[in-house]
């Protein structure tokens, strides 16, 4: 395409490529940290509902475990391990 008497094709073509690898960009760094919340929430959500069944076992055997949202992200992030960890804090503190 000619305007104004020069080639405008390949330089238009540059410009609109680098400015949509921009865009793409912005859209990660924006996205990145939503995920990762999400994945932290759902996270924790499954810690709870594996105390409450920690505790509903363990109510049997005298155990029990306080449901508190820093117990959930615990257990949500290191899954039965998690849970074992807060029992051998509580029964040491």
């Amino acid at each position: 395409m000619i305007i104004g008497g020069g080639l405008m094709g390949l330089g238009s073509i540059f410009y609109y490529v680098i400015g949509l690898f921009l865009l793409y960009i912005v859209g990660l760094l924006l996205v990145w940290p939503i995920k990762k919340i999400v994945k932290l929430i759902g996270n924790g959500i499954l810690g709870g509902l594996t105390l409450m069944l920690f505790n509903f076992i363990g109510r049997y055997f005298g155990l029990s475990i306080a449901i508190n949202p820093l117990n959930a992200i615990v257990v949500g992030f290191l899954g039965v391990p998690g849970v074992i960890l807060l029992l051998l804090l509580k029964l040491i503190l």
